[in-house]
């Protein structure tokens, strides 16, 4: 994965990522505010034996240094009762209460650390001075043997006095904080790239890249609701779904350029990823830009296009294949328009052999020559070999994929099927763009303008031209 692919991940899961960020920092500030606030408090003080003047010869203080040795185990007995329970005294607390105290010996003098940590403030201050006084005391009666026989005793001088702490040591909102948004921010993106990995539909222009080269035509919106039926070019034409068919038009006539057939052939990989209505609506937007266009349902196992337009399907492509009429009687023109629709007629029992035909490879060359477009709704390929009957008589396949719907398998395995055949799909359409995607925004869906719409090739010009003529 290259780092703008992994860019691209990330705008696309974004949301993934703010809701594990919001949810993890929002633990921590809760987990910061359910914790009891500790505070601490220190005093530095020096330790030193003396010899009173009475016990001396003459009649003046000795002072001497505390031996390493000794340091030692007055640290190691700071926390007993020995000498908890005379501090408790001194501080008028209760016999049994809890006090947290801790030492730390210098290393290069007899000067020693005492901290003490608690939720009371005011009270720690008053432990951490008093314990020093306290401990010289205890450790001059039982822990200092030689200094008691010689009338020597351990006094503690105050280096550093103990302040009462303004802050708590913990929690640490800040740091709490900051670590909650790495961690959420490092989960979410793990998130992200754990669903991209396992993620088995197709969503974006970038998984259909990924499994094939042919270009992206167009990206058709979502439209949830369209009025008076699925035919936006005729309900809704200054919508952004007919806006969207119009571009597919302007982008599959470029690629007519490269075939000069002027036919293809619209499919999908699997059903229900609505290749007919983009099919009928892209015939419409055809036929509006002046071309004659035929519109021909291949879909002999499941015709749809009849119902969709609101015409007579009784008969069509079946009843011509049968010589049981003649095209004028079956073919049905839309409306006023230049677009023609040759429904599929009944269904019959072997449509993969009636469109492998050469009754079929005859009528599509006659019909080539009566219209500029012929457009072919075809069965999805993964189920069945029937879109790629047609598409030996037409001049290019087009490969409508519903976003959020199609499986990449499946549209691996339509791709596949069709390159092993020599037909190669000319180009996708990804249906069913959600609107707030990336995808939707870069193309611009906005109301459409009739005035802002894609201007007519040359070649479809000389179609109005001779059309109106």
């Amino acid at each position: 994965m290259t780092f703008r692919e992994f860019l691209g991940v990330l705008g696309a899961r974004w949301r993934i990522i703010a809701v594990s960020l919001l949810a993890v920092v929002a633990a921590a500030a809760v987990q910061t505010m359910l914790t009891p606030a500790v505070y601490a408090s220190s005093s530095k003080i020096y330790l030193r034996a003396t010899t009173p003047a009475s016990a001396t010869t003459n009649n003046q203080v000795v002072t001497y240094a505390v031996q390493a040795s000794d340091l030692a185990t007055y640290l190691d007995v700071l926390t007993s009762p020995s000498v908890m329970e005379p501090l408790r005294a001194r501080l008028g607390l209760a016999p049994g209460t809890p006090i947290n105290v801790s030492g730390e010996v210098s290393p290069t003098s007899p000067m020693m650390t005492i901290t003490a940590t608690g939720g009371d403030p005011v009270l720690l201050a008053r432990i951490a001075s008093e314990a020093g006084p306290v401990l010289a005391d205890v450790a001059t009666k039982k822990f200092s043997p030689l200094l008691a026989a010689n009338g020597q005793s351990v006094e503690a001088t105050t280096i550093t006095p103990a302040d009462v702490p303004g802050e708590p040591t913990s929690p640490n909102a800040k740091r709490n904080l900051m670590l909650g948004a790495l961690l959420g921010l490092a989960l979410g993106i793990g998130l992200a790239l754990l669903r991209h990995t396992l993620d088995t539909k197709v969503r974006t222009e970038d998984d259909i890249k990924a499994l094939s080269n042919r270009p992206i035509l167009g990206d058709i919106p979502m439209v949830k609701s369209v009025k008076n039926g699925l035919l936006s070019l005729e309900s809704d034409p200054h919508g952004r779904h007919a806006e969207s068919i119009r571009r597919l038009r302007t982008n599959i006539l470029f690629v007519d350029v490269t075939t000069a057939g002027h036919s293809f052939v619209v499919t999908s990989s699997v059903p229900g990823e609505g290749k007919t209505t983009t099919t009928v609506n892209l015939a419409i937007a055809m036929a509006d830009a002046g071309s004659k266009v035929l519109l021909i349902d291949g879909d002999l196992r499941n015709p749809s296009v009849a119902s969709t337009m609101g015409l007579d399907g009784s008969f069509g492509l079946t009843t011509l294949l049968l010589g049981q009429a003649d095209t004028e009687d079956v073919i049905q023109r839309w409306r006023e328009s230049t677009l023609h629709v040759l429904p599929a007629g009944p269904v019959p029992p072997n449509p993969s052999e009636l469109l492998g035909s050469e009754p079929m490879e005859v009528l599509f060359g006659k019909l080539s020559h009566d219209y500029d477009f012929i457009l072919v709704d075809s069965p999805p390929v993964v189920p069945v070999i029937d879109a790629v009957l047609i598409n030996k008589l037409t001049h290019g396949l087009i490969m409508v994929v519903g976003a959020e719907r199609t499986k990449k398998r499946d549209l691996a395995s339509a791709v596949q099927s069709l390159e092993t055949v020599d037909a190669p799909v000319a180009g996708f359409a990804l249906n069913m763009v959600s609107s707030g995607s990336s995808t939707a925004h870069r193309y611009g869906y906005y109301g459409y303008n009739r005035d802002a719409d894609v201007k007519l090739s040359r070649r479809e010009q000389r179609a109005r031209a001779k059309h109106q003529a």
